[in-house]
């Protein structure tokens, strides 16, 4: 296995060059700063590495996208949007505290012994929020955060990174609420990177790279919506 070592300032390799063992994995470097994660995410490539490793940029194929169109509610799910909306206990905000979100984010899961999630990633994920390119959808029951998600944007593209629950459903909640916001916002598409069943179970589905890259090229070319002026809010469905 041979993988291009990437120094500051010189390019990411072209994703077709990513390896097909383990899937997807392209080069590897130092550098995490915003310019780099903008080329990267641009070019349908992002990071995912462990403490004490370099940086390991990935672009897999195939790839794991939700449609917005092809979001799935399930009954419960429903009935528990329709609760919340009407009982107006649960709400949910944009952009209002992108830290924590990323904090509980990288907690680390049941049976996992540490994160991708590290310092390193939570400092670069910041530096892009406060650039305008990273947002976060979090969910609270009165001023308990109890759930929430946050990814990058591009254009018109949005790139989910991770989620987090602390209650039943919060987390789907939130994702929910973002797909209402993006559809009304002029997106199509958010990027899941990798098949999991819960993703599956909410609607998303593989498709190929060259199909997935050329889905980026044309959304990240649109111009961005000014992020300031929306609004979100827990869908009523």
């Amino acid at each position: 296995m041979r993988i291009t070592w990437i120094e500051p300032g010189e390019p990411l390799p072209d994703p077709k060059h990513a390896l097909r063992e383990p899937n997807g994995l392209l080069a590897a470097g130092r550098d995490l700063g915003v310019e780099r994660l903008i080329q990267a995410y641009s070019n349908g490539i992002f990071p995912w590495y462990s403490d004490g490793q370099p940086v390991l940029w990935w672009s897999p194929s195939p790839r794991m996208v939700l449609f917005l169109d092809e979001f799935a509610v399930s009954r419960s799910l429903r009935k528990t949007l329709r609760r919340h909306a009407r009982e107006g206990r649960w709400r949910v905000t944009l952009d209002r505290d992108f830290e924590s979100v990323m904090r509980e984010c990288a907690m680390p899961r049941p049976g996992q012994e540490g994160t991708w999630i590290t310092g390193e990633m939570r400092a670069a994920y910041l530096a892009m929020h406060r650039a305008g390119l990273a947002h976060s959808v979090e969910v609270w029951c009165e001023d308990e955060l109890i759930g929430g998600l946050y990814g990058v944007s591009i254009g018109r593209m949005f790139y989910g990174e991770s989620m987090f629950a602390r209650r039943a459903d919060a987390s789907k909640a939130a994702l929910a609420a973002l797909v209402s916001l993006l559809r009304t916002a002029g997106f199509s598409v958010i990027d899941c990177q990798q098949n999991t069943t819960h993703l599956a179970s909410l609607g998303a589905r593989e498709i190929s790279r060259d199909q997935f890259l050329r889905i980026v090229t044309r959304m990240t070319s649109m111009p961005a919506p000014d992020w300031g002026s929306l609004t979100i809010a827990l869908p009523d469905t």
